[in-house]
């Protein structure tokens, strides 16, 4: 029998918080059909040891063969999960499943398919922790124009074909919610509880901010060209190709007039337009054939339907 819900646990190095978040997601959802999916991301201490030895009736162990990064270790939990709904979250004691159930209940009145987790009180250091993400927050935010307040939080739950679409590749976790909206999915976001880390050291800092940058220029462009990438890389080389050839003309102009042109930084310019027209349009149309293969090979359509319903004959 299908289970009503997943609870998906990526874990590194964590061996103390194993047994006490076990026991925790035990007595949360002790109400529901559930299951527990703990990923190993290739951990080098105890915590294989302890999930193995736990013995718990509702735990599946899935053991990575090395450390893939919290993206993939998260796709391998979603893939090995069977529940109607998936909960995700982090494996240091920080998130408290306690707030699930409530999450789940507002996933089940079908006016959302993912409801995300907003650390209200949050329990983290201020200038490593809270401060970047804030940073990255609002940049996020207004490129992405997912309004959400919280994207660092982990504690998520979404309809299993949801997650299961998500395609977290790279370092794209972060960006859940993103990759959700573009899928079709409803979202909101509902404050959550926050602990501080009690076991174990954390495994984020400042870089991540940085990463933030380069993955949302790659969001920035599943949302707008990811069906049309010709209109990204047709547009910008036909501009680039029509103002090199306009340069051209002119020193084209200037050269008939008997004026020497040679060397001048400006006809450098002018080949160089030209050519990187040429570059971006040829570009295009090679993503533009990548896409419709990536669609067409799948029998993928790149429309989902939400709901569709068959109105009742009127009788003439």
């Amino acid at each position: 029998m299908r289970p009503k819900i997943s609870v998906v646990v990526t874990v590194y190095n964590e061996e103390l918080n194993i047994k006490p978040l076990i026991d925790r997601i035990s007595d949360a959802l002790e109400e529901y059909d559930y299951e527990m999916v703990y990923v190993d991301d290739g951990s080098t201490d105890n915590t294989l040891k302890e999930l193995y030895s736990n013995g718990h009736p509702r735990l599946k162990v899935v053991e990575l063969m090395k450390n893939y990064g919290q993206s993939l270790a998260l796709m391998a939990g979603i893939d090995q999960s069977k529940g109607e709904y998936i909960a995700t979250m982090d494996g240091d004691l920080q998130n408290d499943p306690s707030d699930i159930p409530a999450m789940l209940k507002l996933a089940e009145e079908g006016r959302w398919d993912m409801v995300a987790g907003e650390r209200a009180n949050r329990q983290d250091g201020m200038i490593l922790r809270k401060i970047p993400s804030r940073i990255a927050n609002y940049i996020i935010r207004n490129a992405s124009g997912v309004k959400l307040k919280d994207y660092g939080c982990a504690l998520k739950v979404f309809k299993n074909e949801i997650a299961k679409d998500l395609g977290l590749y790279g370092e794209l976790h972060r960006f859940i919610p993103v990759l959700a909206h573009l899928e079709g999915a409803r979202i909101t976001q509902v404050p959550v509880k926050h602990h501080a880390r009690q076991f174990g050291t954390s495994k984020y800092g400042l870089s991540r901010t940085f990463k933030v940058v380069s993955d949302l220029l790659l969001m920035l462009f599943f949302k707008k060209y990811m069906q049309k990438p010709m209109h990204l890389f047709g547009n910008t080389g036909v501009l680039l190709f029509v103002v090199g050839v306009l340069i051209n003309l002119y020193l084209m102009v200037l050269k008939i007039m008997g004026q020497d042109i040679w060397g001048k930084p400006l006809m450098i310019l002018g080949l160089m337009l030209v050519l990187g027209g040429v570059q971006f349009i040829t570009i295009g149309i090679i993503v533009e054939i990548q896409m419709r293969t990536y669609f067409e090979s799948q029998q993928k359509k790149p429309y989902k339907i939400r709901e569709m319903q068959m109105g009742e004959k009127v009788p003439a």
